[in-house]
């Protein structure tokens, strides 16, 4: 099945809310449990397509050392993330930024770690954003790019739209099927990482619906 795009930003008002209000709770628990698996403990990271900032809370709240600055070219996501991140109480150690991920502002070697779940599908050409982690991120950094993983044919889409969101709304049911058939597979995945810096990583498919691409943490 051919790749069919969408938006690369969702910034409607009522797509964020849609969005916020699905329950991402198990994605998000085992995404920042591979984080610490990997080797995050105190430092910084750079979360690109932060949404609703989810999961950079639920990382601060599992690392109480680290510091993350999350990014997104929502605005109304930002909002939403915005008054998450002060009613967790942690406004000292997450912020929040309108950031293009394909054109980061960050000097050389900024960040300590990249971290970055379902913004890959949303970008027409993964490369530009492939190139800005390998530049912002210091030597040796903590990868881990998660998302979506797209199936052979739209009915086995609709499929995982049935098991996994079956108590949604139709209309985040529709944003969940149009993700999937905007997703990108292993092969090419692999294929755009050949054409960047983004040495020692690895592409592993890490559910049923999902390949993340992944570097421990570098001690040297």
């Amino acid at each position: 099945m051919k790749r069919i795009l969408e938006p690369e930003v969702m910034d409607t008002r009522e797509e964020a809310d849609a969005y916020d209000a699905m329950d991402h709770t198990a994605v998000n628990t085992a995404f920042v449990e591979r984080v610490v698996e990997l080797g995050a403990s105190e430092e910084h990271f750079l979360d690109l397509g932060t949404g609703p900032a989810q999961i950079p809370i639920v990382l601060a709240q599992r690392c109480p050392k680290i510091r993350i600055t999350g990014i997104d070219l929502s605005v109304n996501m930002l909002t939403l993330g915005e008054q998450h991140v002060a009613e967790a109480g942690l406004a000292d150690r997450i912020a929040l930024e309108h950031v293009d991920a394909k054109a980061l502002f960050y000097p050389d070697h900024s960040f300590d770690g990249v971290i970055s779940n379902s913004i890959i599908h949303h970008l027409t050409d993964p490369i530009a954003a492939f190139r800005e982690i390998s530049r912002v991120i210091r030597p040796g950094g903590l990868i881990l790019i998660r998302d979506l993983m797209r199936p052979d044919t739209p009915e086995a889409a609709q499929a995982f739209v049935d098991r996994y969101a079956a108590n949604d709304t139709p209309y985040q049911q529709k944003l969940f099927y149009d993700s999937l058939l905007a997703a990108l597979t292993i092969p090419e995945i692999e294929a755009m990482l050949a054409q960047t810096n983004l040495t020692g990583t690895v592409v592993v498919q890490s559910s049923d619906r999902h390949w993340s691409i992944e570097r421990s943490r570098s001690n040297g």
